[in-house]
Protein backbone atom coordinates (compact mmCIF):
# COMPACT_ATOMS: atom_id res chain seq x y z
CA UNK A 1 0.00 0.00 0.00
CA UNK A 2 1.31 3.48 -0.75
CA UNK A 3 2.53 5.48 2.58
CA UNK A 4 0.40 8.55 1.64
CA UNK A 5 -3.10 6.28 1.73
CA UNK A 6 -1.91 4.25 4.27
CA UNK A 7 -0.80 5.95 8.01
CA UNK A 8 -0.20 2.71 10.13
CA UNK A 9 -0.60 -0.96 9.58
CA UNK A 10 -0.23 -4.21 11.27
CA UNK A 11 -0.94 -7.95 10.33
CA UNK A 12 -1.10 -11.49 11.32
CA UNK A 13 -1.64 -14.60 10.06
CA UNK A 14 -5.10 -14.47 8.80
CA UNK A 15 -5.46 -10.32 8.79
CA UNK A 16 -4.77 -7.18 7.76
CA UNK A 17 -5.55 -3.95 9.68
CA UNK A 18 -4.53 -0.43 7.70
CA UNK A 19 -5.31 2.68 9.50
CA UNK A 20 -6.77 5.65 6.71
CA UNK A 21 -8.94 6.76 4.67
CA UNK A 22 -11.46 3.60 3.86
CA UNK A 23 -12.05 5.14 -0.13
CA UNK A 24 -8.03 5.43 -0.08
CA UNK A 25 -7.04 2.31 1.21
CA UNK A 26 -9.66 0.28 -1.05
CA UNK A 27 -8.23 1.47 -4.13
CA UNK A 28 -5.10 -0.31 -3.25
CA UNK A 29 -6.96 -3.98 -3.14
CA UNK A 30 -7.67 -5.76 -6.73
CA UNK A 31 -10.59 -6.29 -8.37
CA UNK A 32 -13.23 -8.87 -7.41
CA UNK A 33 -11.05 -10.17 -4.67
CA UNK A 34 -13.21 -9.67 -1.58
CA UNK A 35 -15.77 -12.37 -0.78
CA UNK A 36 -18.04 -10.83 1.54
CA UNK A 37 -17.96 -7.19 3.27
CA UNK A 38 -19.78 -6.30 6.81
CA UNK A 39 -19.88 -2.76 8.21
CA UNK A 40 -21.33 -0.32 10.00
CA UNK A 41 -21.52 2.86 8.79
CA UNK A 42 -21.60 6.53 9.97
CA UNK A 43 -24.71 7.43 10.94
CA UNK A 44 -24.32 10.33 8.43
CA UNK A 45 -24.28 13.57 10.96
CA UNK A 46 -25.19 11.87 14.31
CA UNK A 47 -22.34 11.02 15.72
CA UNK A 48 -18.92 13.00 14.48
CA UNK A 49 -16.17 10.59 15.24
CA UNK A 50 -13.48 12.50 14.51
CA UNK A 51 -12.23 15.99 13.36
CA UNK A 52 -10.82 14.85 10.32
CA UNK A 53 -11.90 16.25 7.10
CA UNK A 54 -11.86 12.46 5.41
CA UNK A 55 -13.81 10.77 8.75
CA UNK A 56 -17.40 10.40 6.64
CA UNK A 57 -19.51 11.35 9.64
CA UNK A 58 -18.03 14.85 9.64
CA UNK A 59 -20.48 16.49 7.93
CA UNK A 60 -23.02 18.94 7.77
CA UNK A 61 -25.92 16.78 7.37
CA UNK A 62 -27.47 13.16 5.62
CA UNK A 63 -26.86 14.87 1.95
CA UNK A 64 -22.94 15.40 2.48
CA UNK A 65 -22.56 12.10 3.73
CA UNK A 66 -24.25 10.20 0.98
CA UNK A 67 -22.65 12.43 -1.23
CA UNK A 68 -19.02 10.93 -0.03
CA UNK A 69 -20.39 7.50 0.82
CA UNK A 70 -20.62 7.15 -3.16
CA UNK A 71 -17.11 6.96 -3.49
CA UNK A 72 -16.79 4.18 -1.00
CA UNK A 73 -19.73 2.09 -2.77
CA UNK A 74 -17.92 2.50 -6.19
CA UNK A 75 -14.69 1.06 -4.82
CA UNK A 76 -16.96 -1.62 -3.01
CA UNK A 77 -18.51 -2.62 -5.91
CA UNK A 78 -15.12 -3.11 -7.75
CA UNK A 79 -13.28 -5.31 -4.98
CA UNK A 80 -16.28 -7.78 -4.12
CA UNK A 81 -16.60 -10.76 -6.21
CA UNK A 82 -19.28 -11.29 -8.92
CA UNK A 83 -22.67 -12.64 -6.97
CA UNK A 84 -21.48 -12.04 -3.72
CA UNK A 85 -22.61 -10.64 -0.94
CA UNK A 86 -21.99 -7.04 1.30
CA UNK A 87 -24.14 -6.48 4.66
CA UNK A 88 -24.43 -2.96 6.39
CA UNK A 89 -25.57 -2.27 9.59
CA UNK A 90 -27.79 0.53 10.38
CA UNK A 91 -30.89 2.63 11.76
CA UNK A 92 -33.17 4.61 10.87
CA UNK A 93 -32.10 8.52 12.55
CA UNK A 94 -34.01 10.28 14.77
CA UNK A 95 -34.79 14.28 13.87
CA UNK A 96 -34.08 17.10 16.18
CA UNK A 97 -35.79 20.22 16.57
CA UNK A 98 -32.95 22.18 16.64
CA UNK A 99 -31.37 20.76 13.57
CA UNK A 100 -34.35 19.62 11.35
CA UNK A 101 -36.75 21.94 12.39
CA UNK A 102 -39.36 18.82 13.61
CA UNK A 103 -39.80 15.62 15.30
CA UNK A 104 -39.96 12.52 13.84
CA UNK A 105 -37.73 10.04 11.95
CA UNK A 106 -35.47 10.06 8.51
CA UNK A 107 -35.43 7.32 6.51
CA UNK A 108 -31.27 6.58 6.81
CA UNK A 109 -31.50 2.99 5.58
CA UNK A 110 -33.75 3.58 2.92
CA UNK A 111 -31.00 6.54 1.90
CA UNK A 112 -28.22 3.93 2.07
CA UNK A 113 -29.81 1.36 -0.05
CA UNK A 114 -30.70 3.54 -2.79
CA UNK A 115 -27.18 5.04 -3.13
CA UNK A 116 -25.60 0.91 -2.95
CA UNK A 117 -28.25 0.25 -5.67
CA UNK A 118 -27.25 3.54 -8.00
CA UNK A 119 -23.89 2.07 -7.33
CA UNK A 120 -24.71 -1.01 -9.37
CA UNK A 121 -25.90 -3.35 -6.04
CA UNK A 122 -28.89 -5.83 -5.98
CA UNK A 123 -30.96 -4.87 -2.85
CA UNK A 124 -30.62 -8.96 -1.44
CA UNK A 125 -32.37 -8.91 1.98
CA UNK A 126 -32.97 -7.37 5.29
CA UNK A 127 -33.36 -8.30 8.79
CA UNK A 128 -35.12 -6.21 11.56
CA UNK A 129 -33.23 -6.74 15.06
CA UNK A 130 -35.52 -5.84 17.97
CA UNK A 131 -34.08 -3.66 20.72
CA UNK A 132 -35.63 -2.77 24.23
CA UNK A 133 -37.54 0.47 24.03
CA UNK A 134 -37.44 1.20 27.75
CA UNK A 135 -33.48 0.78 27.53
CA UNK A 136 -34.00 3.21 24.20
CA UNK A 137 -36.28 5.08 26.39
CA UNK A 138 -33.22 5.69 29.27
CA UNK A 139 -30.60 6.32 27.41
CA UNK A 140 -32.03 8.89 24.61
CA UNK A 141 -35.07 10.42 26.71
CA UNK A 142 -36.44 10.59 23.54
CA UNK A 143 -39.78 12.52 23.94
CA UNK A 144 -42.22 9.70 22.03
CA UNK A 145 -40.62 6.96 24.03
CA UNK A 146 -41.58 8.42 27.32
CA UNK A 147 -44.65 7.22 29.17
CA UNK A 148 -45.55 10.70 30.32
CA UNK A 149 -45.91 11.98 27.16
CA UNK A 150 -49.15 9.18 26.46
CA UNK A 151 -51.14 11.25 28.90
CA UNK A 152 -49.76 15.00 27.67
CA UNK A 153 -50.60 13.79 23.81
CA UNK A 154 -50.22 10.57 22.84
CA UNK A 155 -49.99 11.81 18.88
CA UNK A 156 -46.51 12.71 19.57
CA UNK A 157 -45.70 9.12 20.92
CA UNK A 158 -43.83 6.59 18.82
CA UNK A 159 -42.57 3.31 18.73
CA UNK A 160 -38.69 2.31 19.58
CA UNK A 161 -36.22 2.15 16.29
CA UNK A 162 -34.81 -0.97 15.58
CA UNK A 163 -31.54 -1.76 13.89
CA UNK A 164 -31.18 -3.34 10.54
CA UNK A 165 -29.03 -5.95 9.12
CA UNK A 166 -29.07 -4.77 4.97
CA UNK A 167 -27.81 -7.12 2.80
CA UNK A 168 -27.09 -6.01 -1.13
CA UNK A 169 -25.81 -8.20 -3.98
CA UNK A 170 -22.85 -7.67 -6.44
CA UNK A 171 -24.86 -9.00 -10.03
CA UNK A 172 -22.80 -11.97 -12.15
CA UNK A 173 -22.18 -15.23 -11.45
CA UNK A 174 -20.83 -16.42 -7.66
CA UNK A 175 -17.54 -17.93 -9.15
CA UNK A 176 -17.11 -19.87 -4.97
CA UNK A 177 -20.71 -21.24 -3.93
CA UNK A 178 -21.62 -21.20 -0.69
CA UNK A 179 -22.47 -24.52 0.61
CA UNK A 180 -23.92 -25.53 3.97
CA UNK A 181 -24.80 -29.36 5.11
CA UNK A 182 -27.74 -30.46 7.25
CA UNK A 183 -25.02 -31.91 10.17
CA UNK A 184 -23.04 -27.77 9.89
CA UNK A 185 -26.89 -25.95 9.13
CA UNK A 186 -29.81 -27.82 10.34
CA UNK A 187 -32.96 -26.53 9.43
CA UNK A 188 -33.61 -24.64 13.29
CA UNK A 189 -30.57 -22.64 12.74
CA UNK A 190 -31.91 -21.93 9.16
CA UNK A 191 -35.62 -21.34 10.32
CA UNK A 192 -34.41 -19.08 12.93
CA UNK A 193 -31.32 -17.44 10.35
CA UNK A 194 -34.41 -16.57 7.73
CA UNK A 195 -36.63 -14.89 10.27
CA UNK A 196 -37.61 -11.46 9.36
CA UNK A 197 -36.64 -10.19 12.61
CA UNK A 198 -34.61 -11.01 14.99
CA UNK A 199 -35.69 -11.34 18.63
CA UNK A 200 -32.86 -13.28 20.24
CA UNK A 201 -29.65 -10.51 19.65
CA UNK A 202 -27.84 -10.04 22.65
CA UNK A 203 -27.61 -5.79 22.63
CA UNK A 204 -24.71 -6.59 25.80
CA UNK A 205 -22.72 -9.49 23.14
CA UNK A 206 -20.12 -6.68 21.71
CA UNK A 207 -16.64 -6.26 21.38
CA UNK A 208 -16.72 -3.54 23.71
CA UNK A 209 -17.69 -5.96 26.73
CA UNK A 210 -15.57 -8.91 25.62
CA UNK A 211 -12.23 -6.53 25.10
CA UNK A 212 -9.79 -6.55 28.58
CA UNK A 213 -10.42 -2.47 28.20
CA UNK A 214 -7.97 -0.08 29.96
CA UNK A 215 -10.28 2.83 31.58
CA UNK A 216 -7.95 5.32 29.46
CA UNK A 217 -9.66 3.34 26.27
CA UNK A 218 -11.45 5.13 24.38
CA UNK A 219 -15.38 3.69 23.94
CA UNK A 220 -16.72 3.13 21.05
CA UNK A 221 -20.48 4.85 20.65
CA UNK A 222 -22.08 2.10 18.45
CA UNK A 223 -20.18 -1.56 18.21
CA UNK A 224 -21.73 -3.94 16.51
CA UNK A 225 -23.26 -7.00 18.07
CA UNK A 226 -21.33 -9.64 18.08
CA UNK A 227 -24.17 -12.59 17.38
CA UNK A 228 -25.41 -10.23 14.02
CA UNK A 229 -21.77 -10.77 12.43
CA UNK A 230 -21.36 -14.22 13.19
CA UNK A 231 -24.98 -15.39 11.74
CA UNK A 232 -23.63 -13.04 8.87
CA UNK A 233 -20.23 -14.53 8.90
CA UNK A 234 -21.54 -18.61 9.39
CA UNK A 235 -24.93 -18.11 6.10
CA UNK A 236 -22.39 -16.05 3.62
CA UNK A 237 -18.94 -17.01 3.58
CA UNK A 238 -17.01 -20.30 3.23
CA UNK A 239 -13.96 -20.96 5.36
CA UNK A 240 -11.03 -18.97 4.12
CA UNK A 241 -12.99 -16.42 2.64
CA UNK A 242 -11.93 -12.84 3.05
CA UNK A 243 -13.84 -10.77 4.37
CA UNK A 244 -13.72 -6.84 4.77
CA UNK A 245 -14.87 -3.72 6.73
CA UNK A 246 -14.45 -0.32 5.40
CA UNK A 247 -15.19 1.08 8.57
CA UNK A 248 -13.19 -1.15 11.29
CA UNK A 249 -14.01 0.54 14.47
CA UNK A 250 -12.86 -1.80 17.19
CA UNK A 251 -12.17 -4.68 15.01
CA UNK A 252 -15.91 -6.54 15.75
CA UNK A 253 -16.30 -8.07 12.11
CA UNK A 254 -12.56 -9.06 11.85
CA UNK A 255 -12.83 -10.90 15.52
CA UNK A 256 -15.30 -12.99 13.98
CA UNK A 257 -13.72 -13.52 11.05
CA UNK A 258 -10.67 -14.54 12.48
CA UNK A 259 -12.37 -16.44 15.29
CA UNK A 260 -14.45 -18.43 12.49
CA UNK A 261 -11.86 -19.59 10.18
CA UNK A 262 -11.75 -16.28 7.60
CA UNK A 263 -8.98 -13.55 6.87
CA UNK A 264 -9.79 -10.38 7.10
CA UNK A 265 -9.29 -7.15 6.48
CA UNK A 266 -10.03 -3.74 8.36
CA UNK A 267 -9.81 -0.06 7.64
CA UNK A 268 -10.45 2.33 10.46
CA UNK A 269 -9.25 6.10 9.96
CA UNK A 270 -9.22 7.27 14.05
CA UNK A 271 -6.23 6.13 15.59
CA UNK A 272 -7.47 5.02 18.85
CA UNK A 273 -10.07 3.14 16.91
CA UNK A 274 -7.44 1.23 15.07
CA UNK A 275 -5.00 0.77 17.70
CA UNK A 276 -8.24 -1.27 19.58
CA UNK A 277 -8.55 -3.35 16.45
CA UNK A 278 -5.01 -4.56 15.99
CA UNK A 279 -5.10 -5.48 19.75
CA UNK A 280 -8.45 -7.18 19.19
CA UNK A 281 -7.29 -9.06 16.05
CA UNK A 282 -4.10 -9.96 17.99
CA UNK A 283 -5.92 -11.17 21.21
CA UNK A 284 -8.70 -13.88 19.03
CA UNK A 285 -5.30 -14.82 17.15
CA UNK A 286 -3.61 -16.11 20.19
CA UNK A 287 -6.81 -17.36 21.73
CA UNK A 288 -7.50 -19.67 18.16
CA UNK A 289 -3.11 -20.99 19.04
CA UNK A 290 -4.03 -21.57 22.64
CA UNK A 291 -7.41 -23.89 21.76
CA UNK A 292 -4.85 -25.53 19.01
CA UNK A 293 -2.30 -26.02 21.65
CA UNK A 294 -4.93 -28.12 24.11
CA UNK A 295 -6.46 -30.16 20.90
Amino acid sequence: MDSVKVINQAMGKDWMAYQGDCVEVLKGIPDNSIHFSIFSPPFASLYTYSSSERDMGNCKGENDFLINLKFLVSELYRVLMPGRLLSFHCMNVPSLKQNDGFIGIKDFRGDLIKTFQQGGFIYHSEVCIWKDPVVAMQRTKALGLLHKQIKKDSCMSRQGIPDYLVTMRKPGENPERVTHTNESFPVSIWQRYASPVWMDINPSNTLQKKSAREEKDEKHICPLQLQVIERAINLWTNPNDIVISPFAGIGSEGYVSVKKGRRFIGIELKESYYLQTVQNLKNIENEKKQISLFD
